[in-house]
């Protein structure tokens, strides 16, 4: 390299050029710069740039290096974590029944080998001293790995809560990671209790949701899954006692993950990873919050940096509107799937199938009598879980409004056995969901989106081979809903003797249901003595 330079030279310069070494990358720059003289030379009479000049021209396109403050949004995030006070009690009680119900619905998970494969330590046989117990299993692993397992089964069956706004989501998927953080700091000897689970609940719901009202992510294509992320960074930062500007940083870097596709929940590519999807944001957020602790730096204009920011790159632009202050409004209108594991925009219309169900069999009838469905519905609905033809898999059934309400008119029931592969066998649904069709109703649309109602309606209208048509059954709230609490709460309760019972002795169970359901003393349990309730290896 260094005598092919030597012999680019002119004659007269080459008997006195030394062999000086150059790095390779410089040789580069002092060739394209050679190049660029001798053009503009060869090239009509232009005015010279003259060296000061050049350097102004070449500053005036110098990013700053000058950090700015942190994002409000940021900010706002980190101030809410450390220093709000919850005093809802309303928010307190629900997020018991929301522990309650998730923890319930991460064990009936476990039934299904699908979910059970992928949980575990990445290494077999591997057993953390301190870790994270996972309920329903013996495994003992590190917070990370721990997070994805607890997330995981919480979510795979779709049956832990949700929140309906601009953007979806199940905001008690944060519980993947903060119970999974909270375990292992218990057993390190650091005195926390339920009451610090239900807090970090509160406030996990309160920044997903929060987040969610008025900004639609799946608009841009991204998965809610980032608000998990982000929710989760923000609360396993106060629990491993990171301060306010390391909680910052740590939020920044959940921001400026390259965010996960909806892809796979939609059609042709659902797959199950929407059922794993959460757990990877929790395990994703506790790693983060561990980063910064061990001294990362955050990025303070992660969203409003220009052309490099979240907002440009990811969000066309936009930045993130909110409909009102942090508080606890989220946990307290948070929505329950008590009666069906269902997608959520299909819970009303489950409902009605089941009334629809019953009736015709008191006419004597079937659904083989049924010549046509109609379900009237909600916008998002038609976008998400409106789907035709062949369903490949247990993700594709599980987010079909028409399999969602087949199943019940033919079968009376809709369980999370109604998905499997054996289950789809039968002709009859997709003979049955061809039958059906989806049209949006604008008031269903519009009352989904108004805080005082947030409704979830549908409406089944079925006719008859004979030219019977059925009254209309129109359901707006599920009994999930906030309207319908003190109806649900008992319903949501049996839910959960139901999800404990194929795994642990009536004794057990018993002592799991006298500790949660005293709401006083429950509070004051110490977070590993609440996790060895489900922990299969521990002695009561």
């Amino acid at each position: 390299m260094l005598s092919s330079a030597r012999r680019s030279l002119p004659q007269t310069l080459r008997s006195r050029a030394s062999l000086t070494r150059v790095p390779s990358a410089a040789i580069s720059s002092i060739s394209r710069s050679s190049l660029l003289a001798q053009s503009s030379r060869s090239a009509a009479p232009a005015a010279v740039l003259k060296p000061a000049s050049f350097a102004r021209n070449m500053s005036s396109h110098a990013e700053s290096a000058v950090r700015p403050e942190p994002d409000k949004v940021l900010q706002d995030i980190a101030d809410y974590v450390h220093n709000y006070k919850i005093e809802s009690t309303v928010a307190w009680e629900t997020a018991r029944l929301c522990l309650i119900d998730t923890i319930g619905c991460g064990l009936e998970a476990l039934r299904f080998p699908a979910c059970l494969n992928l949980l575990g330590p990445v290494v077999e046989g591997t057993i953390v001293p301190n870790g994270t117990k996972v309920p329903g299993t013996d495994f003992q692993l590190d917070p990370i790995r721990g997070a994805f397992n607890i997330g995981a089964a919480i979510r795979w069956l779709d049956f832990n809560d949700c929140f309906l706004a601009a953007e979806w989501g199940h905001p008690s998927d944060n519980l993947g990671a903060i119970l999974a953080v909270a375990d292992h700091l218990a057993r390190k000897g650091e005195p926390l209790t339920v009451q610090d689970i239900l807090e970090s609940m509160i406030k996990a719901h309160e920044i997903q949701g929060g987040l969610a009202l008025l900004n639609s992510f799946n608009r841009v294509g991204l998965d809610h899954v980032v608000l998990v992320k982000v929710a989760s960074t923000a609360v396993v930062s106060k629990l491993i006692g990171l301060d306010r500007a390391q909680t910052i940083d740590a939020i920044s870097h959940a921001w400026a993950d390259g965010q996960s596709l909806r892809t796979y929940r939609h059609a042709p590519n659902t797959v199950s990873r929407k059922s794993w999807a959460a757990g990877d944001a929790c395990s994703r957020a506790v790693h983060l919050a561990y980063l910064v602790k061990r001294g990362e730096k955050g990025m303070p204009s992660v969203l409003t940096a220009k052309t490099w920011g979240f907002y440009d790159v990811l969000f066309k632009g936009k930045q993130f509107e909110f409909q009102m202050p942090f508080g606890s409004y989220i946990m307290e209108n948070v929505l329950f799937k008590i009666s069906y594991p269902a997608e959520f925009h299909a819970q009303t219309a489950v409902e009605a199938a089941h009334i629809i169900h019953q009736k015709l069999k008191e006419m004597g009838k079937t659904s083989d009598d049924i010549k046509s469905i109609r379900i009237r519905t909600q916008e998002a609905a038609m976008r998400i879980i409106n789907k035709k033809g062949p369903l490949d898999n247990f993700a594709d059934r599980d987010h079909d409004i028409n399999y969602m309400v087949a199943y019940p008119l033919i079968f009376g029931e809709l369980t999370s056995e109604s998905y499997t592969d054996e289950a789809a066998k039968d002709p009859r649904i997709d003979e049955l969901r061809a039958k059906i069709t989806c049209v949006e109703d604008s008031r269903f649309s519009r009352e989904y989106h108004e805080p005082d109602k947030r409704s979830i309606g549908n409406a089944l209208l079925v006719e008859l081979n004979d030219g019977t048509v059925l009254d209309e059954v129109e359901i707006e709230y599920p009994v999930g809903h906030k309207r319908r609490r003190e109806e649900g709460t008992p319903l949501l309760l049996q839910k959960f003797k139901n999800h404990i019972r194929p795994h642990f002795t009536e004794g057990r169970q018993k002592k799991i249901l006298d500790t949660v359901n005293d709401a006083n003393t429950f509070k004051t349990l110490p977070v590993h003595k609440f996790t060895d309730l489900f922990v299969k290896s521990v002695a009561f």
